[in-house]
């Protein structure tokens, strides 16, 4: 198709999720409702890992990065959603559209590596308990936080950029996000080449660190099994399955949507996915931590008691 046929216009229409009808009106309030909630849960769990001293460990700084992601996941859609729903209007324009594809792509990777690097982390407290302060001291987790945002800043930077030089046809229509999948789908350029680079890299972004979280887990497991302590035994085992839990949910969507060709799914199932991996993953990863985890739940408690305290002052 050639360069002739090639929208003048800079702005991108965004399908909105919500109509006024009773379902879509529901739909709304539930996604608000998870809206606050992940964004509540996310913060207070940040708050109680900075401020609690018996959570200045390894596995919760690093999980404070997650949290601090989980946050940031939703606030790159959401707040543009309900405001188009809002006030009746459903256009970004390009920049608009390539810094939110920018940002997802920059949580998402990081997010991906981050849970990598935990898994790392698991095996060593597990596997080698005595060498762990060596193995995990601050500096190796400042790089391991480092290396996890930078990957995902370099792969957004180069992925937006190119994604930014193809033209784009008269259809500009958007299904919720600007995503990088959806606008190829709109260019009238030739993209197979760059769709093939795509799922080359997304071996590399998804399937490396997948395998490095597979290998540490598979570790996990068998030391757990040999251990001779039931109360050992049960902690390590509830520990890493908080783990394992958060990275089924957010590679489940993510190899769904990167890594399975474009034919076979749909856009709604695409919809659906994209729902799922920045709203609703990054509402449930505090509650699995939050309630499974021992040390974070006594670090609420003791958070409350201090603020009631005050209030009764």
């Amino acid at each position: 198709m050639g360069a002739s046929n090639a929208s003048t216009t800079s702005d991108f229409t965004l399908v909105g999720l919500f109509s006024y009808t009773g379902p879509h009106l529901t739909l709304f309030f539930l996604v608000a409702t998870m809206f606050t909630a992940g964004l509540l849960g996310n913060t207070i769990l940040i708050l109680l890992i900075a401020t609690d001293s018996r959570l200045h460990t390894p596995m919760y700084f690093l999980l404070s990065q997650l949290s601090l992601l989980d946050v940031g996941f939703p606030l790159v859609t959401i707040p543009k959603m309900v405001a188009d729903f809002l006030q009746g209007e459903n256009t970004i324009t390009l920049w608009g559209c390539a810094t939110q594809m920018f940002f997802l792509m920059l949580m998402g990777v990081s997010e991906g590596v981050l849970l990598s690097l935990m898994s790392y982390d698991r095996y060593v407290a597990v596997c080698h308990p005595l060498h762990y302060q060596v193995l995990m001291r601050g500096q190796v987790c400042v790089v391991m936080v480092g290396a996890s945002w930078f990957s995902g800043a370099l792969v957004a930077s180069i992925q937006t950029s190119i994604t930014l030089q193809f033209p784009y046809c008269a259809s500009h229509t958007v299904d919720h996000f600007c995503e990088l999948p959806a606008l190829l789908k709109l260019s009238c350029a030739d993209t197979s080449a760059y769709e093939l680079a795509l799922s080359v890299s997304g071996v590399l972004i998804l399937l490396l660190p997948l395998s490095l979280i597979f290998t540490s887990y598979g570790h996990v497991l068998g030391a757990v099994l040999r251990m001779h302590s039931a109360e050992a035994r049960h902690k390590a085992f509830t520990t890493c399955s908080s783990h394992v839990a958060v990275v089924g949910l957010f590679y489940g969507a993510a190899v769904f949507m990167y890594m399975v060709p474009g034919s076979y799914h749909s856009p709604q199932q695409d919809n659906v996915v994209s729902l799922f991996y920045s709203l609703i993953t990054p509402t449930l990863n505090p509650l699995i931590y939050s309630l499974r985890n021992r040390e974070v739940r006594m670090a609420l408690v003791k958070a409350m008691g201090r603020a009631d305290f005050r209030a009764k002052r």
